[in-house]
């Protein structure tokens, strides 16, 4: 999967280095061969390629400027995500000396040592990409990001006052000596490191020579900006300025050196749950999620040209080497980017997206002007950001004022920050309606957001359940309950995505809004079930976990392996953000090694190897990166012609199976079945943002030979019911089969000529 560099330690003297190189040579070649043996690419080195997707974005010409800077600065966060969780994840089994062995086959030891050499690629990459792609187009935009030295007279006066009002008054040296101890840093914070000379009598240079560390305010912006008269816009890095002038914090003392850092900590925790207090549980979130803040370091950011003695003192305080240390050639954390592309002056240069269409069948206007009515004629599938999220948040926001309304059930993983589905909520209390809402408070990042807001609808009376022990809750289910005419009904919104309306612009998702007495059944059965202490009989149209998912999802990958060792149509198509679960895998390869042809649509982490002769051979994997973030869910078993196909909240992961509390939904409505195939077909005809998985673990990216263009991040705004309808899978390999049964019919001899009866 990847080339791994030289050892990044420093070589002994003499002989030893000859015999040190050839040994580490040996090493790479028996872990890159360990890796290209197994079965299964390794998790980790599966994300590090979706974020290589993610960098490929920033390389697009067809794509401006400010937009490639925003995918740049997307990879950097990505990967501050996946230092802070993954490779903590790693160090906690490092740390305590407990073993793991990674999908790859590699032990714990090597496989940071893959891993590490593999990132160091990858931001190498991410430099080259500012330097040589994105920095030369900045004149043409008249943008240039430069430093004091660059300023006229007027302009340093203008800057140094910046610095005297607002910068001084915020930073605070911290002095690391023999009388003070190591002063706590902040991870994903620009720290000066400044060596200093007191020059004391009688005392030599090493006793003279202390270090103290400068804190950047992180609430400081990233850049000062300078218009010019000629129309140039002068951004000036904060560090830039405060290196300047952080003399002034250090008066009469010399400063010898000064080396900007940034590091990132370890953050993956895990909460053990018990059935005690609710309250006890909320304190050790929250003490939780302060060792997250001095969680061990396990990145650390410097620029060019950090002093040996600076760099072995860090490396030795924090207990890392040099895999963990990233020189940077330009900017440290390309996320500061967000400030140029949100500019102004910029904002108009990227475009927004086209506007929501109706959902299919309906008119404009239509679902919002009577939703419960609409929802009635026939359950409606919502494709986000395709259709907007408006009618989910309308029919909450209806129901908290609608008298007939007598009870609203919710769960909730993440909120917008000004949440409309909060204020709907406590909305709906204060009108005596009776609110049921599951928080997720351990839904990774946002466990401070969604404790504030779980709170808040607390004290409005709201009942309120702070997640289940031992998993997290990650179904999304929406259900109203109303008194009408004939009886009291349920209306219900299932979803792939989060109750989160900013996101629903970014993220593909789908929702189905039903009113179905089938589906009405089951969430009420599984609300009891998560909510209480309800065992569940058999769902009709649900798929939950951990209850049997997994087990319902491998019962419907057999049927198909069945189909086709009898000669029946057959095939799979899956469309989830992760693929690791390592049970479901090896029974994708049984139906592959059985004739099913396996298509597979997996944005990010894929564990899966696809193409592999005796193993995978009619088995395809594809990820779809580009404008919006996908996040829909689809799994498609076509069951002899009569596909079976569900929605949902889950991904094929240990943690989806095990560890949370999912749903998938069958979608029983002829034309919403419809819908999901035909975003399936879409994902498989897209050749603009695709690439496909080869055999070793790489991506490559596809392209239409014709020269047609297909990008589903537009076609999807243009979709026609007639084509929807119109839309079918494996109508080759049908087509095939029933060739093949044909052939075989004609050539049966007669029982004349082998004298059977």
């Amino acid at each position: 999967m990847f080339s791994f560099g030289r050892d990044r330690r420093e070589p002994k003297v003499g002989g030893q280095i000859a015999e040190d190189q050839d040994r580490f040579s040996r090493s790479v070649e028996r872990v890159s061969q360990t890796i290209e043996q197994s079965n299964f690419i390794s998790r980790d080195l599966s994300w590090l390629q979706f974020n290589f997707r993610v960098l490929d974005q920033a390389r697009s010409s067809r794509r401006t400027l400010f937009e490639r800077m925003k995918f740049l600065a997307i990879s950097d966060s990505n990967l501050d995500e996946f230092f802070t969780i993954r490779v903590g994840s790693l160090y906690n089994y490092l740390d305590y000396g407990k073993e793991r062995v990674d999908y790859s086959g590699l032990r714990e030891i090597p496989f940071r040592k893959a891993l590490m050499s593999a990132i160091h690629k990858f931001t190498e990459a991410q430099d080259e990409v500012f330097e040589k792609q994105l920095m030369p187009l900045f004149a043409e935009h008249k943008l240039r990001i430069g430093g004091c030295v660059d300023l006229d007279e007027v302009e340093k006066q203008e800057v140094g006052k910046y610095f005297d009002r607002t910068i001084y008054p915020m930073l605070t040296p911290m002095l690391f000596d023999y009388t003070h101890t190591f002063p706590v840093l902040l991870a994903k914070t620009l720290i000066f490191a400044v060596i200093t000379n007191s020059h004391e009598k009688g005392k030599g240079d090493e006793e003279n020579r202390r270090i103290s560390f400068v804190q950047i305010p992180v609430n400081l912006r990233r850049f000062y900006t300078i218009e010019r008269k000629n129309g140039e816009f002068l951004f000036i890095p904060i560090e830039e300025i405060i290196r300047h002038e952080l003399h002034k914090l250090y008066r009469n003392v010399e400063i010898t050196d000064m080396h900007l850092f940034r590091i990132v900590r370890n953050g993956d925790f895990s909460i053990e749950e018990n059935d005690d207090d609710e309250s006890d549980f909320l304190d050790e979130v929250k003490q939780k999620l302060k060792t997250r803040r001095l969680g061990r370091v396990v990145r650390m950011e410097v620029e060019k040209g950090m002093t040996d003695w600076l760099l072995n003192l860090l490396k030795k305080r924090w207990e890392f080497d040099d895999y963990n240390v990233f020189t940077c050639n330009h900017l440290l954390d390309f996320t500061c980017l967000w400030q140029i592309i949100k500019h102004p002056e910029f904002a108009e240069l990227t475009p927004p997206p086209p506007s929501a269409v109706p959902p299919l069948g309906l008119e404009p206007g239509q679902i919002l002007d009577d939703i419960f009515e609409t929802i009635k004629e026939g359950d409606v599938m919502l494709h986000h950001p395709y259709n907007n999220f408006e009618p989910v948040l309308k029919m909450l926001e209806n129901a908290a004022e609608d008298p007939q309304v007598l009870a609203i059930k919710l769960t909730i993983y993440r909120l917008a920050k000004k949440s409309r589905i909060t204020a709907a909520l406590l909305k709906a209390a204060e009108n005596g309606k009776h609110v049921s809402v599951l928080f997720e408070v351990k839904a990774r990042f946002d466990e401070e957001n969604n404790m504030r807001e779980a709170e808040r609808l607390q004290k409005a009376g709201c009942f309120v359940i702070y997640g289940i022990t031992r998993f997290k809750t990650h179904t999304k289910l929406l259900q109203i309950v109303r008194a009408e005419e004939q009886g009291v009904i349920s209306y219900s919104h299932l979803a792939s995505g989060n109750y989160n309306e900013e996101t629903a612009k970014l993220y593909t998702d789908i929702g189905l809004l039903t009113c179905d007495e089938v589906y009405n059944r089951d969430i009420t059965e599984f609300f009891n079930v998560i909510t209480g202490h309800s065992l569940p009989n058999d769902y009709q149209y649900l798929l939950t976990a951990p209850r049997d998912m997994r087990k319902q999802i491998v019962k419907l990958i057999r049927r198909e392996a069945e189909n086709a060792a009898q000669g029946l149509s057959s095939g799979i198509c899956i469309k989830i953000n992760s693929l690791e679960d390592k049970s479901t895998i090896e029974e994708l390869y049984k139906a592959s090694q059985a004739g099913v042809p396996i298509r597979l649509i997996v944005r990010g982490i894929c564990c899966l190897r696809p193409g592999r002769a005796g193993l995978s051979e009619n088995i395809t994997v594809r990820s779809i990166v580009g404008d919006f973030l996908e996040h829909t869910r689809v799994f498609y078993f076509h069951n002899n012609g009569k596909p079976k196909v569900y929605g949902g909240s889950a991904d094929v992961m240990v943690r989806s199976f095990d560890r949370r509390i999912e749903s998938m939904f069958e979608f029983v409505n002829p034309r919403v079945k419809q819908q999901a195939i035909h975003i399936l077909d879409y994902n498989f005809r897209d050749n603009v943002n695709a690439y496909e998985l080869q055999e070793d673990g790489n991506y490559i990216k596809c392209e239409d030979e014709k020269g047609e263009v297909f990008n589903i991040h537009e076609r999807f705004f243009h979709v026609t019911l007639e084509e929807v309808m119109a839309t079918r899978l494996f109508v080759k390999e049908d087509a095939a089969l029933l060739e093949k049964q044909k052939q075989e019919a004609t050539n049966i001899p007669a029982a004349t000529e082998t004298g059977e009866e």
